[in-house]
């Protein structure tokens, strides 16, 4: 017997995370305490159970490598068409419009030239707190051989900058970083992308 009370299953949106390569148990961590639940995905057919998608850092060579086999980039192509997508990093680098320093082939989600490791190597690494569109408080933000986002198309909402760069951006469905908000203790981004999908699915 079915009750009236029963909770509805979207409740909770179901968030992968490309589990091949970075921090994505963090991003899962973070998911799972802003209101998500979180599942690793590591073939295409593994689409077909999330309503969303974090692409994490790591090395975003070694990364397409992997997504070139068995039609992975074409699939995460027509999930990214139909529902929301976030690039954190070396995740960012893979949906930008256009790759360079140097040039490699990209996803093409978001309206947007991404520099690779423009803040020099992993020695050079920082964490940095800033404003940012997602309340007053600044925002703790951890580089690691960051990209930079120099160009963006018209429809592209910058959410925060560094050195006047911008290091978190939204396009429609499509979020991108280019620090790593898994690895802070704030979760103001992963609950922002959570209530994107949560919206995306009304």
């Amino acid at each position: 017997m079915n009750s009236l009370y029963e909770q509805s299953p979207a409740t909770h949106p179901r968030i992968g995370v490309l589990a091949i390569q970075g921090d994505y148990s963090a991003h899962a961590q973070a998911l799972t305490e802003s209101g998500a639940e979180a599942i690793e995905i590591r073939k295409p057919e593994e689409l077909a159970n999330a309503d969303a998608l974090i692409l994490p850092g790591g090395e975003s060579t070694t990364m397409l490598k992997f997504l070139e086999r068995g039609n992975f980039l074409n699939a995460l192509k027509e999930f990214a068409a139909q529902k929301p997508v976030f690039g954190t990093c070396a995740g960012a680098i893979l949906i930008a419009r256009e790759v360079r320093h140097p040039a490699q082939v990209s996803l093409g989600l978001l309206d947007a030239v991404v520099e690779r490791n423009a803040y020099g190597r992993q020695i050079d690494s920082s964490i940095l707190t800033a404003p940012t569109e997602l309340g007053p408080e600044l925002l703790e933000m951890v580089f690691i051989r960051a990209p930079r986002i120099v160009e963006t198309g018209p429809e592209v909402e910058i959410l925060a900058r560094r050195d006047g760069f911008p290091v978190l951006v939204r396009q429609g469905r499509i979020l991108a970083a280019t620090f790593h908000p898994e690895l802070s203790a704030d979760r103001r981004v992963h609950q922002y992308f959570v209530d994107t999908v949560t919206n995306s699915k009304l």
